[in-house]
């Protein structure tokens, strides 16, 4: 399968979702370690989605350099995007080059600590990142284990070496209802049916609705016969 969609944040203004025809939305619910620092069109821009019926993720871009830094953006994540429900998975936007600096062993203790802190509140989580930075500077392991988002430009298709879920291919695109760039991301998960199944990112846990048992029944009245289906309640 392959969805268009769009990632958005406070860069792009006020957005008039009632024209924005995407397949889905990923949405920035904020940067660093304060609530202060939740996008300032988080809350808009998630109604938004809602209102026009288009399903949404959420990502959260870090500054941590340090696995502690990381659990209490992890926290601050939670608290920003509680209440809320998510089709598309919740994303740790790692790409700082002060992170970066500090190589694949610390950058990846980094995303560990933050993706298991909010998977452990019921989340479906992610990474995103450029193809480089995640070929670079984390590890195969995570990468493997979360949902993955690479960012890649300029080319027809990217050339991740690894599996990924979505590929952000253009920081320059055009969408109505939106003023000035925006960034075009395809995703090729059925990451709404695997969430809601799974119940998680607010939704309820679906089951499969047990089958009646049934069986046939004749009875003769007054001499006439009559057939049927007797079905449990």
């Amino acid at each position: 399968m392959k969805i268009n969609g769009i990632d958005v944040s406070e860069f792009q203004g006020n957005i008039n979702w009632t024209d924005v025809k995407t397949d889905f939305v990923i949405i920035r619910a904020g940067y660093g370690r304060e609530i202060s620092q939740k996008d300032k069109n988080f809350e808009v821009n998630y109604q938004g989605c809602k209102k026009s019926e288009i399903p949404c993720g959420a990502y959260w871009y870090s500054y941590a350099v340090t696995p502690e830094e990381a659990v209490r953006e992890a926290q601050v994540c939670l608290e920003a995007i509680k209440g809320k429900q998510f089709e598309f998975p919740v994303f740790f936007d790692i790409e700082e080059k002060r992170q970066l600096d500090l190589g694949m062993e610390k950058c990846s203790d980094i995303a560990a600590a933050f993706l298991k802190t909010v998977e452990k509140a019921g989340y479906f989580t992610g990474i995103y990142s450029s193809k480089s930075h995640l070929e670079s500077f984390i590890s195969e392991e995570i990468r493997k284990r979360y949902a993955v988002w690479v960012a890649h430009y300029g080319v027809s298709k990217t050339t991740y070496a690894g599996t990924y879920g979505m590929w952000q291919k253009s920081n320059s695109g055009s969408i109505s209802g939106i003023s000035g760039k925006v960034d075009l991301d395809e995703c090729y998960e059925d990451y709404p049916n695997i969430i809601k199944k799974a119940g998680l990112n607010g939704f309820a846990k679906t089951s499969g609705t047990p089958a009646k048992r049934t069986k046939d029944l004749t009875i003769t009245i007054d001499g006439a016969t009559y057939s049927g289906t007797l079905t449990e309640k």
